[in-house]
């Protein structure tokens, strides 16, 4: 069955696996997908994915979560642009998640990049999801 928005389908993935206190998810490969999940890494919002051959000869992604104390180190995950209705912003107008305890992730020309690189950058884009 084909998934409309795929990264719709790996925040919900990430989140239910982070209610369930499961050590890692899966979910189909796709670069878009790798792109974000070097963000959370790179932000500490997961420990570590890889891409690996599924049982059917697809490629997936495996994500290892992250916790601190028990209590998943993401509260809060959720996709602002959606297939139905983008949303862009510039680099003067990138909204800051939670007074900048948290990120948001942006697609722009320079790549997949979250919201404090683009303002050092001074470059604005499509604004792709929100992580606290």
């Amino acid at each position: 069955m084909p998934i409309n928005d795929p990264l719709g389908d790996l925040l919900t993935r990430i989140r239910n696996g982070q209610q369930r206190h499961r050590a890692t998810v899966t979910s189909p490969a796709s670069k878009m997908r790798e792109r974000v999940l070097e963000v959370l890494k790179r932000e500490g919002y997961i420990r570590a994915h890889g891409r690996r051959k599924g049982v059917d000869g697809r490629d997936e992604i495996v994500v290892e979560l992250k916790y601190h104390e028990g209590q998943p180190v993401i509260r809060k995950v959720a996709r602002v642009s959606t297939p139905g209705r983008r949303v862009y912003s510039g680099s003067d107008a990138i909204p800051r998640i939670f007074d900048g305890l948290g990120i948001a992730i942006l697609s722009t020309p320079k790549g997949v990049i979250s919201d404090q690189e683009a303002r050092r950058m001074n470059v604005g884009g499509e604004i792709l999801c929100s992580v606290f």
